[in-house]
């Protein structure tokens, strides 16, 4: 994380910081371009690593809607250890949405809003067919997951710089 924590300072980008070991990096940047940004974060980290990694940006204003939207807490205040954002790298279509809805699954829910998809999994994320790689081939976008202290977590760190 220290090397990826470089290679951010490296492209100017402001306060960075790591969280935990899952690629997980808070920064300024004056660049209000967040889609050529993480184009230019994932050309470096090819370059430098030598694998392509998908780059999904979010602003503090953008965490903090995620925070006051999830469905699953305010319309059922849910376990946050069963919840889960995954992100996508742009909305997706909505008749791939629409279709995404139509999707039952017998424990695991989801809702879209905007980016993200909320994600309940009353028996954990690693048993749900949720997953980045489901959410990228139905939606045609890159996906990431976090769990929901993850993500407050990353908004703390916002917040705090």
């Amino acid at each position: 994380m220290e090397e990826l924590k470089s290679l951010y300072e490296a492209l100017e980008l402001q306060n960075v910081h790591t969280y935990i070991q899952s690629g997980n990096v808070v920064f300024q940047s004056q660049n209000p371009d967040t889609a050529g940004l993480s184009k230019k974060i994932e050309a470096s980290i090819e370059e430098h690593f030598g694998y392509f990694v998908s780059v999904v940006i979010r602003s503090k204003s953008e965490l903090r809607f995620v925070l006051d939207h999830n469905p699953f807490l305010r319309e059922r205040n849910e376990d946050i250890t069963k919840l889960y954002v995954t992100f996508l790298s742009q909305t997706a279509s909505q008749a791939a949405l629409n279709e995404l809805s139509s999707i039952a699954d017998k424990y695991d829910e989801l809702r879209a809003l905007g980016k993200e998809i909320y994600l309940f999994c009353p028996h954990g994320y690693g048993r749900t067919k949720f997953s980045n790689k489901f959410f990228e081939r139905k939606l045609k976008v890159s996906a990431t997951t976090r769990n929901w202290k993850t993500v407050q977590r990353l908004y703390k760190i916002v917040d705090e710089n």
